[in-house]
């Protein structure tokens, strides 16, 4: 039987995707937020996070596993065509070349360490929601959310900071900034929370499912079992 996906669902992976790459652009720049300096990406980067639980919880861990693989190739994408475009000489009157290599030329070290922190973080987030809705047999939508959050946005950064910058800077600010990036998107999750509720209850009254990953496999490459 050929498996379908429904049209929330498609829509869903369509924001969830745009969001990732979008994060990665928006994280060449750094902004200030009530003092402390963080990425631009952390403006739209939990929102996959929100999309990852909204999807777990209504259709599951195996939808949960296609979403996060179809936002990594669509992450890699990004990055190796951008390389190449770096890599390729500027035409001699184009200005802007400093710029869009500033944005584009993301350095293979940066790179590796933002896609294996996102398929960590992701799939901890996806495997926490799943697991715990299991155990509350379906209640406490709002802490399996924040607590998902928790672990998912602790697997990235202890991915991310060590690769990215380990031997560059301190110990003492890398610890910084990975405790700083885990309590900013966390609270990011609390304050848009209620929103999140209102859409996975209306997501699931609109595609009359509430799945339960009973018996599925949690091998992060079993992306056939859908």
């Amino acid at each position: 039987m050929k498996q379908q996906v429904s049209v929330t669902f498609m829509l869903l992976g369509i924001l969830f995707n745009v969001c990732l790459v979008a994060s990665n652009l928006l994280g060449t720049k750094l902004i200030n937020v009530f003092g402390i300096s963080v990425t631009g990406g952390l403006m739209i980067f939990p929102i996959s996070y929100i999309i990852n639980d909204c999807v777990a919880e209504v259709w599951g861990y195996r939808k949960a596993r296609l979403l996060i693989w179809s936002g990594f190739l669509s992450n890699f994408f990004t990055v190796g065509v951008g390389l190449i475009a770096v890599a390729m000489p500027a035409a001699p009157f184009w200005e802007g070349e400093e710029h869009f290599n500033f944005v584009f030329g993301m350095a293979p070290r940066i790179a590796f360490a933002s896609l294996m922190a996102y398929l960590v973080g992701s799939f901890l987030n996806a495997w926490v929601m799943s697991r715990m809705k299991i155990a509350s047999k379906g209640a406490r939508f709002s802490l399996r959310a924040i607590w998902s959050t928790v672990v998912g946005e602790t697997g990235d950064s202890l991915i991310f900071f060590p690769i990215a910058f380990g031997g560059t800077i301190g110990w003492y600010e890398l610890l910084t900034m990975m405790v700083t990036q885990i309590v900013l998107k966390t609270v990011y999750e609390i304050i848009v929370l209620p929103v999140t509720i209102r859409v996975v209850k209306k997501v699931k009254a609109v595609e009359n499912t509430d799945v339960y990953d009973d018996n599925v496999s949690y091998n992060v490459l079993n992306v056939k079992d859908l």
